[in-house]
């Protein structure tokens, strides 16, 4: 069973990437919320968590095996989690994971059956089964990763005194990437579908933006670029 695949990211579908490692290009299965962070990384490499499947009829012959994949071991084992719930299968997690785990994990926490109901594919009757099923089990998806903006500690030497003086580091050179936040890029989604787009129609003049080439840093230049194409 495949665990992690790692290699050069070749397209971005909607719901999917296709990922080359070596000879082979595999097909990947992603949520909304991880298409979101892959749309503007083509050709870079990337890494994946994954499970596998097999799609196919019971009662028929032919299999067919998935892979679904992640950006990080902690959305893949919410992922999991989440398929536990009555009545909610592969497919429909992952339409329904159109938010960052954390934010789901969060209402689940809170109970929130309003918010979840929100959700692709998700009504009343089934986010009150995912707060029955999992609202114990939340804890660790509401925990932030360290990132690598965190401070790092500093480094210290011995002096004869026997006491400990902060070494001065040199800070790394900040190079700009010229792609938008992810966090901007998520938040400048969530504001067109309060305009009233539906997630269909969001998602589709956020990529339009995207793809253009025309980098904004705010929401607000973001929505500019999005009305300004009509």
């Amino acid at each position: 069973m495949i665990t992690k695949m790692t290699g050069t990211l070749t397209r971005v579908l909607d719901d999917e990437a296709r990922l080359a490692v070596g000879a082979f290009e595999y097909q990947v299965m992603v949520p909304e919320a991880v298409r979101r962070q892959l749309q503007m990384r083509t050709g870079q490499e990337v890494t994946f968590h994954i499970s596998e499947y097999l799609e196919g009829n019971p009662s028929g012959n032919r299999f067919v095996p998935r892979r679904v994949g992640f950006l990080t071991e902690l959305e893949l084992d919410f992922f999991d989690l989440f398929c536990t719930v009555e009545k909610i299968g592969v497919k429909k997690a992952l339409k329904a994971m159109a938010r960052p785990v954390r934010e789901i994990a969060d209402a689940i926490n809170r109970q929130d059956t309003r918010w979840l109901s929100t959700l692709p594919g998700i009504g009343a009757t089934t986010a009150e089964q995912i707060v029955t099923t999992l609202k114990r089990k939340m804890p660790k998806f509401l925990m932030g990763p360290v990132t690598e903006a965190d401070p790092e500690p500093a480094v210290v030497e011995a002096k004869p005194t026997g006491k400990r003086k902060p070494q001065s580091v040199a800070p790394e050179p900040v190079v700009e990437s010229g792609l938008p936040d992810g966090r901007v890029v998520e938040d400048a989604y969530q504001a067109l579908m309060a305009l009233g787009l539906s997630p269909v129609e969001a998602r589709s003049k956020l990529d339009a933006v995207l793809t253009s080439g025309k980098g904004f840093k705010t929401v607000e230049d973001a929505l500019m670029l999005v009305y300004s194409r009509g």
